[in-house]
């Protein structure tokens, strides 16, 4: 997929069901000065491998007006694991501080340009694109991790500051689009990440 949003456009609407239920849109989160959506799952190893790094970023800014809303957008014809019953188990199993949103016809996905997962959009209090990418440098293994790009983008902007770097290229496994032939697909597709960029 190409397009993807950029720096400076607006977020996109969506009107989804959450794990807990309840049906979110964008304007659910209109009292958050800062909005970080990002596209998840449940299976991907770069997902299962920084979740506790995302958490740990989402509760640091919290005090902030920073909110989180995760979307699991992958075909289940492609991974079952990803259905919304194992996203409602996952939540009650981990707790993440976020809402879990099941984007099942992809649409929403398809809008915002999600490349990978996890990929980041950072929004402004008037919901302009400031930063997009990926969280850390190692998701597959936080112990490896020296860079958070997510965490430095919301310390520069939640301080004032202009963000030192705004793009990055997500790192984590391909987004599972509905139509994708499994039985051709790389064994571990999760590895098919973008290269690393500053």
């Amino acid at each position: 997929m190409a397009f993807t949003l950029e720096i400076g456009e607006k977020a996109l609407d969506f009107k989804l069901v959450a794990t807990d239920g309840n049906i979110y849109s964008l304007s659910d989160f209109d009292d958050a000065d800062t909005l970080v959506v990002f596209f998840t799952c449940n299976h991907c190893p770069y997902v299962i491998g920084s979740d506790e790094v995302t958490r740990a970023t989402a509760d640091k800014y919290a005090r902030k007006g920073v909110k989180f809303v995760g979307i699991n957008s992958n075909s289940v014809h492609v991974n079952a694991e990803d259905d919304f019953r194992h996203m409602v188990e996952r939540m009650a199993e981990h707790n993440f501080p976020w809402v879990y949103l099941r984007d099942e016809t992809q649409e929403v996905a398809q809008a915002y340009g999600a490349l990978r997962t996890p990929h980041f959009y950072v929004f402004n209090k008037n919901r302009e694109l400031i930063y997009t990418g990926r969280g850390v440098d190692s998701p597959r293994d936080a112990s490896q991790v020296s860079v958070n790009d997510l965490d430095r983008a919301l310390a520069e902007h939640t301080s004032g500051q202009p963000l030192q770097i705004a793009l990055t290229n997500p790192i984590g496994c391909n987004v599972k689009w509905a139509g994708q032939d499994a039985h051709w697909m790389p064994a571990d597709a999760c590895d098919l990440a973008l290269p690393q960029a500053a």
